[in-house]
């Protein structure tokens, strides 16, 4: 009987504590499926990255819920009902944070917490600090993104200007979303 207590307290001792760090935001548009069709690619892109800075933040069961809405939400804007929903059900499906995955729901942090995955959690204050000094290159890689990854329709490119207005929208209605929800959760 001490031998499994004392394995269990040795596995424990050598598990690697990581300190949560965020990483820098990336971005790949719509993780694993097309930005927009083919007359129009990245017609809908800017709502995948806005997407994107949700899951690079992570957060509770609810802002992954707004998050998901807002997205699909932003596609069926783009005139793309079938897709916004086919798009939906795929990040749904595929989008937890107990998946493994480098498009997971809270993908700036590191999987694991100690021994656990991270899962769903309101970032700490350390954290939301954190949050706070990548914000700004986070932002900054989304406006280089819309420069390298321009809305083509067939009547040629959308301006810089709009599509500029349109991601900013949808990241604003996105940090706004998750600021509201974060200081309800901890007013409680």
């Amino acid at each position: 009987m001490r031998i499994p207590v004392v394995l269990v307290g040795l596995l424990l001792i050598a598990t690697p504590v990581v300190a949560d760090t965020l990483k820098a935001f990336a971005t790949d548009g719509c993780s694993m499926w097309i930005d927009g069709p083919p007359g129009s690619p990245n017609l809908w892109r800017h709502c995948c990255v806005a997407h994107d800075l949700a899951y690079w933040i992570g957060g509770t069961e609810e802002q992954r819920q707004q998050a998901d809405d807002a997205m699909k939400q932003c596609i069926q804007k783009a005139q793309q009902p079938m897709m916004a929903s086919h798009t939906y059900n795929s990040v749904r499906m595929g989008g937890g944070p107990y998946w493994p995955s480098s498009y997971r729901w809270g993908y700036g942090w590191h999987y694991l917490d100690g021994i656990w995955p991270r899962g769903y959690r309101t970032p700490s204050p350390d954290e939301k600090a954190q949050i706070n000094r990548l914000m700004p290159a986070a932002l900054q890689l989304i406006a280089e993104d819309v420069i390298r990854n321009p809305v083509k329709t067939p009547a040629g490119p959308v301006t810089h200007l709009s599509t500029h207005s349109v991601v900013y929208s949808s990241i604003h209605s996105s940090a706004t979303t998750y600021s509201s929800v974060a200081s309800s959760k901890s007013d409680r």
